[in-house]
């Protein structure tokens, strides 16, 4: 669809467009657009921008993922479907190995998420194997033991609840980006970036870029500070005021 920059809704109509798109290619669940609209409503209400409360955790995230010693970057169908060259980049300037998990058992779209990610520059992108996750039964248990079942932190975005809480009961710190803070993911991560990923890893990048000249010692302070519990209660506060409350 073609949709003139002046449209109000501009930027969430290319946004559906990518995700549509991902389901043509294979890449998207169909049940992804569900949860793409779910989505959307919470950034309505968030006022469809980059937040204080956003801010922080996406400080938090970097600092976290700079002093990872085995950093996994997650991806599923929506994720790969909106930003895959922003991940790709992600991965690199950390560094951190890709590895593709979805929800929908589909060996044929593991392949194509991982085609997809290698045609927007990835080197290498991990699939799960014979490696499994404790205290979770579906297809999400599965990981790679070069990738995520060897990993000490794991960036997962739009994760769903279930694998996100198995992570943090598998050992590994969690950062995720939710737009619905209410959500069991959001509550189970260690940091928790209540945005759209559109706007977030863009901004991300950027701190990662900028704190790679802080020693140790000042990136762990910022975790040390960092309170998740209070960003996701500044983000309801947010919701709150929001005009369509």
């Amino acid at each position: 669809m073609t949709v003139p920059k002046s449209h109000p809704r501009y930027i969430s109509l290319k946004t559906r467009d990518l995700i549509v798109d991902g389901v043509k290619k294979g890449i998207t669940s169909e049940h992804g657009l569900i949860a793409h609209g779910r989505g959307e409503a919470f950034d309505y209400l968030i006022g469809e921008k980059t937040n204080k409360f956003a801010v922080e955790a996406i400080e938090a995230a970097a600092a976290l993922l700079l002093l990872a010693k085995r950093p996994v970057v997650s991806v599923n169908g929506n994720a790969a479907a909106l930003v895959p060259k922003e991940l790709v980049k992600l991965s690199k300037i950390i560094p951190a190995k890709l590895e593709v998990n979805i929800f929908h058992s589909s060996k044929m779209r593991e392949r194509k998420i991982k085609n997809h990610l290698i045609k927007k520059g990835a080197k290498e992108v991990l699939l799960p194997n014979t490696e499994y996750l404790k205290k979770i039964d579906h297809n999400r248990r599965f990981a790679n033991k070069d990738g995520i079942a060897n990993s000490d932190v794991v960036f997962v975005p739009l994760e769903d609840g279930d694998r996100c809480e198995a992570l943090r009961n598998n050992g590994k710190k969690v950062i995720t980006v939710d737009l619905n803070p209410l959500s069991r993911t959001a509550k189970s991560a260690n940091v928790t970036i209540i945005d759209n990923i559109s706007r977030a890893i863009s901004l991300l990048i950027k701190k990662i870029n900028h704190y790679k000249k802080y020693n140790g010692r000042i990136l762990k302070n910022k975790i040390k500070k960092y309170d998740n519990k209070k960003i996701l209660n500044d983000a309801l506060e947010r919701i709150k005021m929001s005009e369509f409350s």
